[in-house]
């Protein structure tokens, strides 16, 4: 398990997906700089064919870091990687869903 200020990643059992962990409880544009650069920097470095960023513990997030989320998606799908985002809390999958950004993230509607 790899950790930073932000971001705690971790491979996944098989090898396919590299795990990341928000330690960050809310994104906004005090952190979005430093969590896109960690999660870009993971994805260049990673043999994974997936990044599955874990978003549960957070409660915020802004536009500002959601759009350093799609930069990061970006980065990944480049570099011939999906990204996902895993069990979002229900402020963030609000955020999501208000934006029209659900589909591109793979989060399916309630």
């Amino acid at each position: 398990m790899t950790t930073d200020a932000i971001v705690s990643f971790r491979p996944s059992a098989d090898g396919s997906t590299l795990e990341a962990m928000l330690l960050a409880p809310e994104l906004d544009v005090d952190v979005a700089d430093e969590l896109r650069d960690s999660l870009e920097k993971a994805v260049a470095g990673s043999p994974c064919r997936q990044l599955a960023l874990d978003l549960a513990e957070v409660t915020f997030i802004d536009s500002y870091a959601m759009g350093a989320l799609v930069g990061v998606r970006n980065s990944a799908a480049a570099a011939g990687m999906t990204m996902v985002l895993v069990r979002p809390s229900a402020p963030v999958r609000q955020a999501i869903e208000v934006t029209g950004l659900a589909e591109i993230f793979g989060i399916d509607p309630v």
